[in-house]
């Protein structure tokens, strides 16, 4: 039986985290291994992790240096077939998320698959803000920008000794650079899953200010150019836009605000 590692990243997560533990406790596919990696919080978060310690495979709690040096020490620590992210914050979208993940890899005979994402209030989970399709897999895709939500894409763990760990000096744009690199400059192959994965409370690192999304901007150039994606100049003015459809109730304003 294909076993899942789940990496969940936490610091001062204390608020939400309860919600993506028991997300992953509602799953009606068993051989899941959920691993918490903590930056060493002050508030309540690790009594938290205490109090589901027995759902919970490994955890520590330690300085890193950024969210993505914490995956990185997860993905280390793995022991599943295939790896998967759930931020802290997040939640899994329905009890079969993992069962149709791992039936896809089984039925599509593919190393990576990824679906759909909605950015839910953050109070109440109930109010979608926008909406997040992945689309039929194509590599051309990324000639425009386009990429898999980060959240909703899982991989076979044996990739890691080919296509490498998370590179944090991309610092917001690390998703977006491990992502090409594995689709696009490495081809490996992907199915998408027609159905929400994710439900993600709105926020985000790379688009809370104007000058965050020029410097989001500036380090998805980086990552085209490093993966070769053609006209990465042009490219990375594209990414941002291709994703205004997706805002449903908030306005295209929040978008850059």
């Amino acid at each position: 039986m294909i076993k899942v590692t789940l990496i969940t990243v936490t610091l001062n997560s204390e608020k939400f985290l309860e919600d993506a533990i028991k997300s992953v406790m509602a799953q009606d596919y068993k051989n899941i291994e959920h691993i918490i990696i903590d930056g060493k919080s002050t508030d309540g978060t690790l009594a938290i992790i205490e109090k589901y310690k027995d759902h919970v495979a490994q955890w520590v709690s330690e300085k890193d240096y950024s969210m993505y040096d914490a995956i990185n020490k997860g993905m280390k620590m793995a022991t599943g077939d295939i790896i998967g992210t759930l931020n802290s914050d997040d939640m899994l979208a329905a009890p079969d998320v993992i069962s149709r993940i791992v039936e896809n890899f089984e039925t599509k005979k593919v190393d990576a698959v990824y679906g759909d994402l909605v950015y839910v209030d953050p109070d109440n989970t109930a109010q979608v803000l926008r909406k997040w399709k992945g689309g039929e897999y194509s590599i051309k895709k990324f000639h425009y920008g386009w990429m898999p939500a980060h959240p909703t894409f899982y991989f076979r763990r044996k990739l890691l000794e080919t296509c490498g760990y998370y590179e944090t000096h991309f610092f917001s744009a690390a998703d977006y650079e491990f992502m090409t690199r594995y689709l696009y400059y490495h081809k490996v192959s992907a199915a998408y899953v027609p159905r929400l994965i994710v439900k993600m409370r709105q926020g985000g690192m790379s688009n809370s200010s104007i000058a965050r999304r020029l410097r989001a901007n500036r380090r998805d150039y980086l990552a085209m150019k490093k993966n070769r994606v053609p006209m990465p100049l042009i490219v990375s003015v594209l990414k941002p836009m291709i994703k205004l459809h997706q805002y449903t109730n908030i306005g295209l304003a929040r978008f850059f605000t």
